[in-house]
């Protein structure tokens, strides 16, 4: 049987769902990636979704398809905000997975916003 890191590390997209101080719900589909224990996601640094994991790190994460509809069961997840290290492992991780586009967009992104301009999200799922 497959666990459900497995299942969403194979997730082409996923919907992380980030919450507001009042408690709405806030999903966005995003490229994702696993490794070990953890996945692994990449977006801009000053987006509403870091700001609202810098405040409350609990999130859910749900397998979804480029627009961000759903397509198997959530899973609860604590977001950590990856320093400079860990946010380089998040583009080396995406890269492998996405092939030539994850390796241009990511080129992309870093011609446009430079190395601190992207932070990597590491997603612990919990059993909760």
């Amino acid at each position: 049987m497959t666990s459900a890191l497995d299942r969403l590390a194979t997730a082409q997209y996923v919907s992380l769902t980030t919450y507001r101080r009042d408690g709405t719900s806030v999903p966005t589909a995003v490229w994702i990636a696993g490794d070990g224990e953890a996945l692994y996601v990449w977006t801009a640094a000053d987006t509403g979704k870091v700001k609202r994991i810098r405040r409350c790190p609990d999130v859910t994460v749900a397998p979804s398809d480029p627009r961000g509809r759903v397509s198997g069961d959530a899973v609860r997840a604590t977001a950590e905000i990856c320093d400079a290290a860990g946010t380089e492992h998040t583009r080396d991780l995406l890269r492998r997975k996405y092939g030539w586009l994850g390796r241009a967009l990511i080129r992309l992104s870093l011609w446009r916003r430079g190395r601190d301009g992207t932070v990597g999200l590491r997603l612990t799922l919990r059993a909760d």
